[in-house]
């Protein structure tokens, strides 16, 4: 195909356009602007550029495309029907945005293999494909060529505008990610209208001013754009190209204007445009003589797949370079005995984020595959242990900055690409900044280990604006996310191996600032993976008690106190309601069982209502913090030991 026959080009863009129309036109929804002002672009990126291979779609080295534009998601669903990816039929086609079909309203991971990420929420795509390139950057400097692909993202005025692009480019230029290529699809539309409502930024000094590489084209000239990404893949920075486009290319009365962004163009105004782009077809119908233009450029790569597989069985490091991109599954040995064993028998009290940094030690001793992170907080989350390495071949830390937002959105990057397990961290009370990312986390059952530290009250002086009180509610209800708050040590690591051995979603760790004492001496079995679990029984006991983390402390000490004065109770320690809301309806009915029971938590009540009834009481935090020593707050809101043993003695026993 020569760049220069614009009329094949055309007809190819206008496949894109013809598709995207239909397909919104029978599904009544969706938005055919973006698409069709971007179809130029597509063309000559997947024509000449795109390193892909449709018959083996999770080739490693394959280039990443991102369209973190997803509301424009039929540019995508087309080009994967006219490649010819297997899992994208022309009935997926007709059936977009309908339920069941893999052709979502915006592209969901797992549901097409040309889908590299979740996009949707403006700006999560862009930050994604900084993780990508992060992840290529650093298995490249393991393995070499190997490891040399592209990423490529699509992004419009909206993905600029969110918070985390600034975010992401900021970090992607200060790390020179030079194979991260953005287009930028600069129409001068949003919904509510021009973009100049809203909006002055100056794109090109914006991205320069971050160490990126711009260049500004017409996005509608095929020579423009063919000689703008020549450019930009020998950049060594990241590169912006800034394209002129217009939405709804094609469209008589509604391209350039906000009525075509997020509505069909109507059935009138679908003829108009498609004669006017000279496509005289009927709906869903491409030309045999397009159709294999496409499928010419679906075997384009074929030769380069097959010279990297052929590299791959002949490298000394194929064995290693697979071992990197392997599932691993944590299995107790007898280190994992001596771990634990050593922790037994030194019996400290310490704080939970500092027990997290002594399980990352261990956990890297078993998983040569984990990258870690912080958000400009590495000394207070305790992220990086002995094994962290900053730069170069053996690299697997990363020092995020304070961009909490792009931190998560980049680790479910890191994620999707493959090669790494990532975990960063930052406080739970700035969870608030991640939580877009970490839904998208859970939706796209990647395991994500988020390490949130400084988890309640107790963490003191910095006061409410840094005490996280509705936080752990407020992730627990995030459907497929297990956030496991851990009461000491013991706890700790089986929280880790939870979270290591947990293939299919994300995992929140809510780890403590102040020091707990140890409280399990038996580590035989991870009892976390229940959810919840009877720590001390006794026989004719009137009430249970219920806590998590560094409430459990208290708890038993209540128990203690209440046991003195004649009274028996259990205490069950609950560090994953999730994890224990998926046992059998057997093993949930022994732990709540039909005695009184008391709830005790430094965060929101709302978690404990489920499992409790109007006779049973929930010991809280329904308040912004204070500030002052951690005791002092404690026992400000009520829950220090002898305050909640009154209040207990009160309700129960007077």
């Amino acid at each position: 195909m020569n760049i220069n026959n614009e009329k094949i080009l055309m007809e190819m863009a206008n496949s894109i356009r013809a598709l995207s129309i239909d397909a919104i036109e029978n599904a009544n929804s969706g938005h055919p602007g973006m698409p069709m002002g971007m179809a130029d672009i597509a063309t000559i990126l997947f024509s000449y550029f795109l390193k892909f291979d449709p018959d083996k779609p999770k080739w490693l080295d394959r280039d990443r495309f991102v369209l973190s534009a997803g509301h424009g998601s039929m540019l995508l669903y087309a080009i994967s029907y006219l490649l010819g990816y297997k899992d994208c039929s022309l009935n997926q086609i007709k059936n977009f945005r309908q339920l069941g079909s893999k052709t979502a309203g915006h592209p969901e991971y797992g549901m097409l293999s040309s889908i590299e990420t979740t996009t949707g929420p403006l700006g999560q795509g862009l930050a994604n494909a900084v993780g990508m390139a992060i992840s290529e950057k650093l298995l490249n400097e393991k393995f070499g060529s190997l490891v040399d692909h592209k990423t490529w993202v699509i992004a419009g005025d909206g993905c600029l505008m969110e918070g985390i692009s600034q975010e992401a480019i900021s970090l992607a230029g200060h790390l020179k990610l030079n194979k991260l290529i953005v287009f930028f699809d600069d129409n001068n539309i949003s919904i509510d209208g021009p973009t100049d409502l809203t909006c002055s930024d100056n794109q090109k000094k914006r991205f320069e001013a971050s160490n990126w590489d711009t260049f500004e084209i017409d996005g509608h000239n095929f020579k423009q754009i063919f000689d703008s990404i020549s450019k930009a893949i020998k950049s060594s920075k990241p590169s912006l190209i800034i394209c002129k486009t217009i939405i709804g290319f094609g469209s008589p009365n509604k391209s350039g204007k906000e009525t075509c962004h997020g509505s069909p163009l109507g059935s009138s105004e679908s003829l108009l445009t498609k004669q006017n782009i000279n496509w005289p077809h009927k709906k869903f119908f491409i030309p045999k003589h397009i159709k294999n233009h496409w499928q010419k450029v679906s075997l384009r790569n074929v030769k380069k797949r097959l010279k990297w597989e052929s590299k791959l069985k002949n490298s000394k490091l194929k064995k290693k370079f697979l071992n990197q991109f392997k599932t691993f599954n944590i299995k107790r040995n007898s280190d994992t005995d001596y771990f634990l064993q050593n922790i037994v028998k030194s019996n400290n009290s310490e704080a939970t984020r500092k027990s997290s940094q002594n399980c990352i030690n261990y956990f890297y001793t078993q998983i040569p595959n984990l990258l870690g992170g912080s958000a400009d907080l590495t000394g207070s989350n305790l992220t990086k242990v002995q094994s962290s390495v900053v730069g170069g071949k053996n690299s697997n830390y990363i020092h995020y900055g304070v961009r909490e937002h792009l931190m998560a959105a980049a680790m479910n990057g890191i994620s999707v690409h493959g090669g790494f397990i990532p975990y960063g961290g930052t406080f739970l009370v700035f969870s608030d900044y991640c939580r877009n990312a970490i839904r998208l986390s859970a939706m796209m059952k990647q395991k994500v280990v988020y390490v949130f530290t400084h988890d309640s009250i107790g963490l003191g002086e910095d006061g409410p604006t840094h005490q996280p009180v509705e936080h752990l509610a407020s992730l627990r209800s995030i459907p497929n996310l297990n956030v496991l708050r851990p009461c000491d040590q013991i706890e700790t690591f089986e929280a880790w191996e939870i979270a290591l051995n947990s293939e299919n979603k994300p995992t929140v760790l809510a780890l403590s600032r102040q020091n707990l004492p140890l409280i399990r001496k038996d580590f035989k079995v991870n009892r976390s993976m229940m959810g919840a679990y009877q720590l001390s029984t006794n026989k004719n006991s009137k009430l249970s008690i219920f806590a998590s983390g560094s409430e459990v402390e208290i708890a038993v000490r209540i128990s203690k106190y209440l046991k003195d004065n004649g009274i028996n109770s259990n205490v069950i320690s609950v560090p994953c309601t999730s994890l224990f809301d998926t046992q059998s309806q057997l093993y949930k009915d022994k732990i709540l069982s039909n005695l009184p029971r008391v709830f005790i938590e430094a965060g929101s009540s709302n978690t404990w209502y489920k499992y409790s009834d109007k006779n049973d009481l929930i010991c809280g935090v329904n308040h912004f913090g204070e500030s002052g020593k951690g005791k002092d707050v404690y026992a400000h809101f009520g829950l220090e030991d002898k305050q909640i043993l009154k209040k207990i003695m009160v309700k129960f026993f007077k």
